[in-house]
């Protein structure tokens, strides 16, 4: 019977229902693999990743040596995934006065850890393995990029200062990281330091002005809107914009980032005005406030799904691109090593500086994912002349394999394990107002959350 299921999806043969069969089995496995992270503490991600390679084996054993499509796939799930990623973690930021001083500092500390990672990896990467220098400072960027994927869902034992700090700084690490990846390889050909500030100035400053007009205008007719089909009308729209700032040589992701940001926190950015009604003036809003809730939660929603099944198909591709016997090569064991040390070593140095209380316990909660994988094939899929031989993708999954286990391990030793972060109908992970009647909620599995 296997070997029947087998021949549905014979490369030779492929057709729409080999990939609805294959797609749907994958997606119900990762299912599966999220209940085996929760009673296991084994995280999910590597369940998919050894998915993955089984996949890979299974294939070689039947005579297929290549995955149809790869890089068409590849391009299409590495743009929507970055848009629902980024949308994702900016729909879990909560802007307010009490927590100003929480978002400075772990935005200022990701964003050290962030440029001090990229330098002492793209250093070694350069010295040591011999990349050319901008070479290895573009493989360095995704190492250096902690995955919010990953401790959003693994934090929920720890107490709410730490929990807050960690999902805050692996929210902005991704921000940053991706930021910094596309403005680095917009400015590859840049001669001068100078012509390099005036270019991510151009560059920033008309993404914010188009990102701002843009996300106002999409918000405010989001929620004028009465019929029910309009969350992926806004994707659509998104994703449009994203396309034509990146045609346009841009920075889009600030779009997404500010779009979700004003969805989140529409309070602040829609403040109340004077309004004349039935001649009378009085302070009202342009938004209708209930409407926007229910917006709100449904994008929270739409974003949580979205982003399990890109997580799903990224990982388990990522695993099937894996060659094992990599794995053997003492090299490589080395050389991933070595940067999971440089990676901690960043980090513990700004934890210190910055006073975080307790810093030994947050140090390995680190780990690398998918935004790292999506980059690097970014790399491949973009820009080519970039890729070396040089680098042997395995380093890159031993660093994934390392930063994953050495989280476990410490959340474990902690006393924490890995648990969910509670997220409540309407609010952010973080929201204010939680109540202890709505159930926790992985970021890979349920999604809704009953009152």
């Amino acid at each position: 019977m296997l070997h029947s299921v087998f021949n549905l999806l014979s490369l030779d043969d492929l057709g729409a229902y080999s990939i609805v069969i294959g797609g749907s089995l994958i997606i119900i496995l990762s299912y599966f693999a999220n209940l085996l992270a929760k009673r296991t503490n084994i995280p999910s991600v590597l369940v998919l990743i050894a998915m993955g390679i089984g996949i890979r084996q299974m294939m070689h054993t039947l005579g297929w040596h290549r995955i149809p499509y790869e890089g068409l796939i590849l391009e299409l799930l590495g743009t929507v995934g970055l848009i629902f990623i980024l949308l994702e973690a900016a729909l879990d930021l909560e802007l307010s006065r009490d927590k100003l001083p929480l978002i400075i500092k772990s935005a200022t500390i990701s964003l050290l850890i962030l440029i001090t990672s990229t330098l002492g990896i793209g250093y070694f990467l350069e010295e040591v393995l011999g990349l050319e220098r901008f070479s290895a400072l573009v493989y360095a960027l995704p190492l250096s990029i902690m995955s919010s994927a990953i401790i959003i869902p693994s934090v929920g034992g720890l107490n709410m200062a730490k929990k807050e700090f960690m999902v805050y700084e692996s929210t902005f690490s991704d921000i940053w990281g991706i930021m910094a990846f596309y403005i680095v390889l917009g400015n590859q050909h840049a001669e001068t330091n100078s012509e390099i500030l005036i270019a991510i100035g151009k560059n920033i400053g008309g993404t914010l002005l188009i990102s701002v007009v843009v996300s106002y205008l999409l918000v405010y007719v989001l929620q004028k809107i009465k019929s029910s089909v309009k969350l992926f009308l806004s994707i659509a729209v998104l994703m449009l914009i994203y396309s034509i700032q990146k045609l346009l040589h841009l920075s889009p992701l600030i779009l997404i980032l500010i779009f979700g940001l004003m969805l989140n926190n529409f309070k602040i950015f829609f403040p109340k005005i004077f309004r004349i009604n039935d001649g009378e003036s009085r302070l009202g809003s342009l938004l209708d406030e209930d409407r926007m809730k229910g917006l709100r939660h449904d994008f929270h929603v739409l974003t949580l799904e979205s982003a399990f099944v890109i997580r799903t198909f990224f990982f388990v591709m990522f695993g099937a691109t894996v060659v094992l016997s990599s794995l053997m090569n003492i090299e490589v064991l080395f050389y991933g090593l070595t940067i999971s040390v440089i990676l901690y070593v960043s980090r513990y140095f700004f934890l210190l500086i910055f006073r975080i209380p307790e810093p030994a316990s947050l140090l390995y909660i680190a780990p690398r994912g998918l935004i790292t994988i999506l980059l690097f094939f970014q790399i491949g899929s973009k820009h080519p002349e970039l890729q070396s031989n040089k680098f042997d993708s395995a380093i890159l999954l031993v660093v994934i394999l390392v930063t994953c286990l050495v989280m476990t391990f410490s959340l474990i030793k902690q006393g924490s394990g890995l648990e969910p972060i509670a997220r409540h109908e309407g609010e952010s992970i973080l929201s204010g107002d939680q109540k202890e009647s709505c159930k926790d909620v992985s970021v890979t599995a349920d999604t809704s959350c009953k009152s």
